[in-house]
């Protein structure tokens, strides 16, 4: 079989975004060339994955790659994600050169790419990201391996924004909590709340795809009977209380859903914003003030923001 390489060169800001508009039209994953990963310092405990050479990734912004089957509909996809990508500018993000680019490649090429860019990554004290055909055997006892498939999965759990929510579910998960994870895309918040001790975890996501990709990441973890997925339009569908609110989406979209994340949580429960640009940090908390939470903490990763916030008691 033949697939197509569809490559758009845009920004750090406006990365989530596109990747999300290469997912609705049919990829299963996605490949980020990131301009800054060369000068980033890595703890070297893996290899060659951190052996880069700044010729393999563009000079400025972001490329964000993704493989859909080479067929009669491929022209009239490539036109509906160019133009979805230009309408970003609607909702106030920057989209840089946005440069879509397509090329053929073989099915095997296609294989071989994913596991160019997809290795063990240690992203946290404990967690540890592990595609599924590597062997790796944990450094430390108590080093929690969430296994991922990029055929499967939304990007490899590596973005600083999902870093960010796992640090966060890290330190503040306790055993025994409940967990609503929010556009859970692969799963892997959900499999991270899951490993950590949560006894019950709700991931929802509007994608069909990502619900599909989730259930079956969910199972290749062995979190099933902790992990419910659904289909839900953020908090819409979602009646149940939780200790615990995650959710890695766009600032923009944060804000939509914070009185319905107020109104579920418990006094004192906790709210894991993630997917917020550095720029809009305040404006996300701001909101989050006005809809009666009080700011715990707010960490900042390379461009990208997490904001806890906890419901004030009344």
């Amino acid at each position: 079989m033949k697939w197509s390489e569809i490559s758009i060169h845009t920004t750090h800001e406006a990365t989530e975004a596109v990747a999300n508009i290469l997912h609705e039209a049919g990829a299963s994953g996605v490949i980020i060339e990131d301009s800054n990963e060369p000068d980033r310092i890595h703890e070297d405990r893996f290899g060659e994955i951190y052996e880069l050479k700044k010729e393999d990734f563009p000079s400025e912004g972001v490329i964000v790659k993704a493989y859909l089957p080479t067929n009669s509909f491929l022209i009239e996809t490539v036109k509906e994600i160019s133009e979805s990508v230009d309408k970003l500018v609607e909702y106030g993000l920057d989209v840089g050169i946005n440069l879509v680019q397509t090329s053929e490649v073989d099915e095997e090429d296609w294989a071989t790419a994913w596991k160019k860019y997809y290795h063990p990554v240690k992203i946290s004290s404990r967690f540890t990201i592990v595609p599924t055909w590597e062997d790796y055997v944990p450094v430390e006892s108590d080093e929690l391996i969430i296994e991922l498939d990029p055929g499967m999965a939304f990007g490899t759990g590596t973005h600083p924004t999902t870093v960010l929510c796992l640090q966060a579910l890290e330190k503040y998960v306790k055993k025994g909590d409940s967990v609503i994870d929010v556009g859970t895309g692969s799963g892997v918040l959900s499999i991270g709340a899951a490993l950590l001790g949560a006894s019950q975890v709700h991931a929802l996501d509007l994608d069909e795809v990502a619900v599909t990709a989730a259930k079956e990441n969910i199972i290749l973890n062995n979190v099933q009977h902790i992990v419910e997925v659904t289909h839900g339009n953020l908090l819409d569908s979602v009646k149940e209380p939780a200790s615990i609110i995650v959710a890695n989406i766009l600032a923009e979209v944060i804000m939509t859903f914070t009185e319905d994340a107020y109104s579920i949580l418990p006094d004192n429960g906790l709210f894991i914003a993630s997917g917020i640009i550095a720029q809009k940090r305040d404006l996300v908390r701001d909101d989050l003030i006005e809809k009666g939470f009080e700011i715990v903490e707010s960490v900042l990763m390379e461009d990208w923001v997490a904001i806890i916030a906890s419901k004030r008691s009344v």
